[in-house]
């Protein structure tokens, strides 16, 4: 007896109809005939009584049934036992820093039969691909809301200036935003990261000055190449400063109360994914 041969019992019996039953089981109607022809010599007994207008069950097809499916659930739960757990999918960016590596650490000793898988992407495609389920969760900063997405809290994530280690405030152990008045400021474009630009553009305003524009930015490693060699500044979360290494740029922090933006987890509004009270336990513990 075979899985294969209850498989196509129990849809024939299910349908009462071969064709039916050979079309829920995407093969031809005469594979599903032969098996259960071979089944029943095997049984020694007839399961179906065949006629011309109906298919029914016979009294041994009527015991076999329940039987049936008991095996092949049991038989589906073996396999469940060995598959490859499912994967946890997060969406990053490169300024998570050590609150990344700390996470993973945590969320490891949490779930430690979890693998997780990491896509480091635009905050717009995060968002877009967790409310439509290509990513379990992302890390996202000060978003506006998304239909379908649901954004837990985490922290706050403070910012420090990026100078170059020439310049006399990079001696500085804290500085004050207005006493980069005279510095151009090199800032991503605010359509990349708005909660990030109004903070800072709103910062310099609040001290009393327009911000002077610097070069067009590209990478946040040619914006630091650019520090390195004239005078510049730009922000940088200290989670990800602590793990960047320039001896031409210095990160100073801003005098309190500082420059700062939240951090959250996005998750399905819809579908909480798997692993969701792990993964914010991580988050949680991280900072401990």
């Amino acid at each position: 007896m075979e899985l294969r041969q209850l498989t196509y019992f129990v849809a024939v019996a299910e349908e009462l109809h071969f064709g039916r039953a050979a079309d829920r089981l995407h093969i031809v109607q005469s594979a599903v005939s032969m098996q259960i022809r071979r089944l029943e010599r095997e049984l020694g007994a007839e399961l179906f009584d065949r006629s011309p207008r109906r298919v029914r069950l016979t009294g041994a097809g009527e015991r076999l049934l329940p039987e049936a499916r008991a095996v092949l659930a049991a038989a589906e739960k073996a396999r469940a036992a060995v598959a490859p757990q499912a994967g946890l999918r997060i969406g990053t960016s490169t300024g998570l820093g050590t609150h990344l590596d700390r996470v993973l650490a945590a969320f490891a000793h949490h779930a430690p039969d979890v693998p997780v898988e990491l896509h480091s992407l635009p905050v717009a495609e995060r968002l877009a691909r967790v409310a439509g389920g290509r990513l379990d969760a992302a890390f996202v900063r000060a978003v506006e809301p998304v239909p379908g997405v649901r954004v837990h809290p985490l922290w706050p994530d403070p910012l420090v200036a990026a100078l170059p280690t020439t310049h006399p405030l990079a001696g500085r152990p804290e500085i004050g935003v207005g006493e980069l008045a005279g510095l151009p400021l090199a800032l991503t474009e605010r359509r990349n990261n708005p909660a990030l630009v109004d903070l800072i553009v709103g910062a310099c305003r609040d001290a009393g000055f327009e911000p002077l524009p610097g070069p067009s930015p590209g990478s946040l490693q040619d914006t630091l190449a650019g520090i390195g060699v004239r005078p510049l500044w730009t922000v940088v979360y200290a989670s990800h400063a602590r793990v960047l290494h320039s001896p031409r740029v210095t990160f100073v922090p801003f005098r309190a109360p500082g420059l700062a933006l939240a951090t959250g987890l996005a998750v399905s509004a819809v579908t909480p994914p798997p692993h969701l009270d792990a993964l914010l336990l991580a988050c949680d513990d991280h900072e401990g």
